[in-house]
């Protein structure tokens, strides 16, 4: 039976306010380019608390399809391809079947633990020069997000299909129902949906399909409420349910595709049939590191999440972070780790099938080399990248990536102990705003470096390439605590700022004992090897003063993470966890 009850509440945890819709104003352009989405206001958000088996997504349409699927007998997996499929139709800003995904399962009577790699790939017609002008200079961003060109192969029908034969229980065409039938009938368009729409210049980017669907004839979004149909979506999902993920790489699905990539009125694509009818979804071993007597267990390259938060972790782990949530000594060290984890990861981290994978990234012995450039009393302004464990000689050139990613995660616990996290995306949201068979197309090839070398000619690790799998921040997580038992699942929508929230997440429930909500709550922070960001004007008058006395660059970001955590407490119950920055929430039973 459901339980419902007040999360906890500690004095200085939860420094958050609401804002203006969309575009306040009060981030730099640089830091409003490299925010997920626009903001949308908040919703406070219970824990909610099951004895047997949860779901927590980003929107309530989509938690219960996922729960319908659990309740129906189910597994973890199998609820998770439901609730996808439904978010791609109502949060289609953030995910869907034209974007790509990183996938963590966990089988507790096997013991074992796999991950998906969905990531998007780049046309194998693509070179090196793709985002450049003519000029030879970098193309400006958005320019490029909204061209054709910055379409990557989706990759997110292959990874459903692969972890569905893997872990998969009731029958394929069950788990399309929900969505399929939202889809022909309608679902009420949500406040943040029309928010965000309200910010896109009525629609003017957007192909003239995605424009008629999203906006009337005047060019105004749909009200908050309007019953939204989809006819197309649902014709693609009833195609789909039939004929798997090859009705989606080949046939009108991909035609649509392509037609749609390759006829952008910007910079055109160069992508076929052949790369869509060749894409593959990758099983990728986990990458797995110890923080105080836990296993953490993320999504290794070409996602740099496990990497960066482990690099993270690793660092900070001497260190006391106190148990009073937020205390600026506690913050400083944590962003003084990140400036050192993200200069490694920035440096390093591109698709392990063109550049090795820079493991030795959280070495013990490498991060005791790193963690002397930590000063608990003064702030480092950019931290260099250091020379991990098999990578001498080998210096790539100094990144020139720029990230602005629409995302969106999900989190579930099975009857079973069953659990995936899985993170999903189209990147800058709403994609490239091109449209193609009922859904929005990613524009995930910007997450490359635009210049495939840097100003001294060595080669940038994450340059554009044919076939090639751009670098994510994605991290779905696993948290597993001192002997063996699965603990927590968690990942967030963010960016790069991904990285930033599953740290906050992790130290809030491993070093600071919060529950679920309370973590999630946490006013976000961090630094990605620049500004020491605080979440809100809030949280910067209470702690800019203390930690800009440790020199910090203190600067408020207003962020729409994406958090949803599970924790399971020593009894078995379940805690899940909704971010109050979107209209997510928990089911459970």
């Amino acid at each position: 039976m459901r339980q419902w009850r007040t999360s906890m509440r500690i004095a200085g945890a939860l420094m958050l306010v609401a804002f203006a819709v969309v575009g306040d104003g009060t981030e730099p352009a640089c830091a409003q380019l490299a925010a997920p989405e626009g903001n949308s206001g908040l919703i406070a958000k219970p824990l909610v608390t099951a004895r047997r088996q949860m779901v927590v997504a980003a929107h309530p349409l989509a938690a219960d399809a996922g729960a319908e699927i659990l309740a129906a007998g189910g597994t973890a997996v199998d609820a998770m391809i439901a609730a996808q499929l439904v978010l791609g139709l109502v949060e289609p800003q953030s995910s869907g079947l034209g974007g790509g995904a990183f996938l963590l399962t966990w089988n507790p009577v096997r013991g074992e633990l796999k991950s998906y790699d969905g990531r998007e790939t780049a046309p194998a017609a693509a070179t090196a020069a793709d985002f450049l002008s003519a000029d030879g200079k970098p193309m400006p961003f958005f320019e490029a997000a909204l061209g054709g060109r910055s379409i990557g192969v989706p990759g997110v029908m292959a990874l459903l299909e692969t972890a569905y034969t893997a872990h998969g229980r009731l029958p394929w065409a069950r788990l399309f129902t929900r969505a399929i039938a939202l889809a022909e009938e309608g679902f009420p368009v949500s406040a943040r949906l029309h928010a965000l729409l309200a910010g896109e210049a009525g629609g003017a980017a957007f192909a003239p399909a995605a424009r008629a669907y999203f906006f009337d004839a005047a060019g105004a979004p749909w009200p908050v409420g309007h019953l939204l149909k989809n006819p197309e979506y649902a014709a693609t999902l009833r195609l789909l349910a039939v004929q798997g993920a090859g009705g989606f790489y080949t046939g009108p699905v991909a035609a649509a595709v392509v037609e749609a990539a390759t006829h952008a009125p910007k910079h055109p694509s160069a992508m076929t049939l052949d790369d869509l009818a060749a894409y593959k979804a990758v099983a990728r071993a986990p990458l797995c590191f110890p923080y105080r007597r836990h296993r953490i267990c993320s999504m290794g390259p070409p996602s740099s999440g496990a990497l960066t938060v482990g690099a993270t972790l690793g660092l900070v782990a001497p260190f006391d972070l106190g148990r009073v949530p937020m205390a600026p000594a506690a913050l400083h060290l944590i962003g003084e780790a990140e400036k050192l984890a993200f200069a490694d990861r920035d440096q390093f981290i591109a698709d392990p099938a063109f550049v090795a994978a820079p493991v030795g990234m959280i070495d013990p012995v490498y991060l005791a080399r790193r963690r002397p450039l930590i000063d608990p009393a003064k702030a480092m302004q950019k931290a260099p990248p250091g020379t991990p464990p098999g990578l001498a000689g080998k210096r790539a050139g100094i990144d020139a990536t720029v990230e602005a990613a629409g995302t969106s995660h999900l989190s579930i616990i099975d009857a079973a102990g069953n659990a995936v996290a899985l993170t999903t995306t189209i990147e800058q949201g709403f994609g490239s705003h091109r449209w193609a068979a009922g859904f929005l197309l990613n524009n995930q090839l910007t997450d490359f470096s635009f210049r495939p070398v840097d100003d001294a000619g060595a080669a940038i690790a994450n340059a554009v390439g044919p076939g090639k799998r751009p670098r994510s921040s994605m991290a779905p997580t696993f948290v597993f605590a001192p002997g063996g038992r699965l603990r927590a699942v968690l990942g967030s929508a963010g960016g790069s700022r991904i990285i930033l929230h599953v740290v906050k997440a992790i130290v809030g429930v491993v070093d600071w004992q919060l529950d679920a909500q309370s973590a999630v709550d946490l006013a976000n922070f961090g630094s990605r090897n620049g500004p020491f960001e605080i979440e809100t004007a809030v949280a910067g008058e209470l702690l800019g003063a203390k930690l800009r006395l440790s020199g910090q660059d203190v600067q408020t970001s207003n962020t729409a993470s994406g958090l949803h955590i599970i924790v399971r407490r020593p009894d078995g119950t379940l805690e899940g966890g909704a971010d109050a920055r979107r209209e997510g929430v928990a089911r459970g039973e």
